[in-house]
């Protein structure tokens, strides 16, 4: 059983409630349609559950949902609290509007929250380095801009994916690398594909490989433009969104009818603003030294058309995985799963693993001494 995000790779939690699905500690069900989430307490997004027994688990929070009387409800959806701790979303059939408020509406927030705090705590920190140097006498006009523009820098090149590209040759996108990726519409107009700059290579410490810092662009089709897409608009909406662009953003997806359709109009949509910006026909070294993004890229588009973008590819990926048997899906959790766990053993002093490994040997080659040690 899965206990590990898709999405930020932590730890989801247990519960003792469900004994059917014992994983998480807010549980997200639909019963008309069989859907099963976990909500990653950290990162406040919805982990679709690709178990088989998904169905048994439902019908257990359906009626742990029903005995409890910690409880508020609309029509439509409801939350109740047990007294383990364990929270139940119950979704029955809301409109888009609801349903998005519920599930996009805290990952956006705490993420705008999140944002703000960070940037306060940037100003004041900047402001007491100001404020300490000039009490000090020392030179802060050359000073501070040479400090801004290292961090502006390193900011610009922090590593957010490692991936391999369809020859399965290792790459990096980097944060600059959303200054100048973006949605395309396919080649015969009525799809979608994702335009991706990255560098490739890394070592096995995840270094930077210097002898190949150049950029490079990929073209990303199908599923894996969606799952691709849906990583790094998180990335684009780090600063979260307020109720009203999470509202504008779900009329967007109204308006074209479904998160499948609206991802086509998204890349037409983003390819008029990248196309009408005069900025196409860039230099590769003017591109490379962006400080901000282009018009229409992944970064570059309105709060709402990047939140919309963000909602669609995570709606549109739950609902292919569902159809191909969520083969896609339980791969995306063993990933997820290994990430963690190579994570964790970054901790482990070197050697601690072949102990163990010698030890369980000799105590399976002499039971009685594993009886002794216990």
């Amino acid at each position: 059983m899965y206990t590990t995000c898709i999405f930020c790779h932590g730890d989801l939690g247990r519960n003792e409630a469900i004994e059917e699905f014992p994983v998480g500690r807010r549980l997200a069900f639909d019963g008309a349609r069989g859907r099963l989430w976990v909500v990653c307490r950290r990162c406040e997004r919805w982990n679709l559950s690709p178990l088989d027994t998904r169905w048994e688990a439902i019908e257990a929070c359906e009626r742990a949902f029903e005995t409890t009387r910690m409880r508020v409800a609309s029509d439509n959806i409801g939350l109740a609290k047990l007294k383990e701790g364990l929270e139940l979303v119950r979704v029955g059939d809301p409109v888009r509007q609801e349903f998005a408020a519920w599930r996009y509406g805290d990952q956006f927030g705490r993420r705008r929250k999140r944002a703000a705090l960070i940037t306060g705590a940037v100003g004041a920190a900047a402001g007491g380095v100001v404020v300490g140097g000039t009490l000090a006498g020392f030179a802060m006009g050359g000073m501070f801009p040479g400090l801004f523009q290292a961090a502006q820098a390193w900011y610009r090149d922090r590593v957010l994916l490692r991936l391999r590209d369809e020859g399965g040759d290792p790459i990096r996108i980097q944060r600059k690398h959303l200054y100048t990726s973006r949605l395309v519409p396919s080649a015969d107009a009525a799809g979608w594909d994702l335009r991706v700059d990255h560098i490739p290579g890394w070592d096995k410490w995840g270094k930077t490989n210097k002898r190949k810092n150049r950029r490079h662009t990929m073209i990303v089709h199908g599923s894996e433009a969606i799952g691709l897409a849906g990583q790094l608009m998180a990335h684009a909406n780090r600063r979260g969104g307020a109720r009203k662009a999470v509202r504008d953003a779900v009329g967007r997806i109204e308006e074209a009818g479904h998160p499948e359709a609206f991802l086509p109009v998204a890349a037409r949509h983003a390819m008029n603003d990248f196309s009408g910006s005069g900025k196409a026909d860039l230099s590769a070294k003017k591109i490379e030294g962006l400080m901000k993004p282009l018009p229409g890229t992944l970064t570059g588009l309105k709060v709402d058309m990047r939140l919309a973008i963000e909602m669609a590819t995570h709606e549109q990926a739950e609902r292919e995985a569902l159809e191909g048997e969520l083969k896609e899906l339980e791969a995306r959790w063993r990933e997820a799963e290994e990430i963690a766990r190579i994570a964790d053993s970054l901790l482990v002093p070197e050697g601690v693993d072949s102990f163990i490994a010698d030890e369980r040997e000799q105590i399976d080659e002499d039971p009685a001494r594993g009886a002794r040690a216990g």
